[in-house]
């Protein structure tokens, strides 16, 4: 008898632990600024509690960083530690080194970045950012709107649990986004059902 693949495994543990769905995918941001702050602050930070209200706050504070040009505008004159109300230079450099990065290739808007990411050089150019990896480049993706699966650890922990521990990112990424399609579900969508499942998201 045939073992059944990653995928299938992980299909199975999706119906059985989240039901049928449907799997809304999360809007992401139209504000530049949040988009390139939540990539860059949200790894072990608490989401719903406290990374997200600094992202609304910077949205109000900061309404004309609607677009790259305008983050690195503020960002020339301001301080990001300040405006997101934390103590970490390392996550404040990689929200600059990403906006200088898009802001030479040309990207300026949501609707840029969400078209530029469609090209596997583009990616590769991200990846070249200290701090961001296959996951943040995915994750940014969600961000502006795509459909893609961000494995982090709680992905890990629930493919585990299925039956499927260990797989490198891309090789899990991909049996996600084979067991979305098993069941009929967007690939972002369930990827977020499965989030808060396995974080216990409010």
């Amino acid at each position: 008898m045939t073992a059944p693949t990653p995928a299938r495994l992980l299909a199975a543990h999706v119906q059985g632990a989240l039901g049928g769905g449907p799997f809304p995918a999360p809007g992401g941001w139209t504000h530049m600024g949040a988009v390139i702050c939540d990539a860059s602050f949200h790894a072990r930070r608490k989401y719903r509690s406290t990374v997200r209200p600094r992202l609304l706050r910077l949205q109000e504070w900061w309404p004309d960083a609607t677009t790259v040009r305008g983050f690195r505008a503020r960002l020339a004159t301001e301080d990001l530690a300040v405006a997101m109300d934390f103590n970490s230079p390392r996550r404040v450099a990689t929200a600059r080194a990403i906006t200088d990065l898009l802001s030479v290739r040309g990207v300026d808007t949501r609707e840029d970045l969400h078209a530029w990411l469609d090209h596997r050089t583009n990616r590769a150019a991200l990846r070249t950012v200290k701090g961001v990896g296959p996951k943040t480049v995915d994750y940014i993706g969600n961000l502006v709107g795509r459909s893609q699966v961000a494995v982090d650890v709680h992905l890990r922990t629930f493919a585990a649990n299925a039956g499927v521990p260990g797989l490198p990112y891309e090789q899990l990424r991909a049996a996600y986004e084979e067991a979305a399609a098993l069941l009929g579900h967007e690939p972002g969508g369930m990827e977020h059902a499965v989030w808060r499942f396995t974080s216990h998201a409010g």
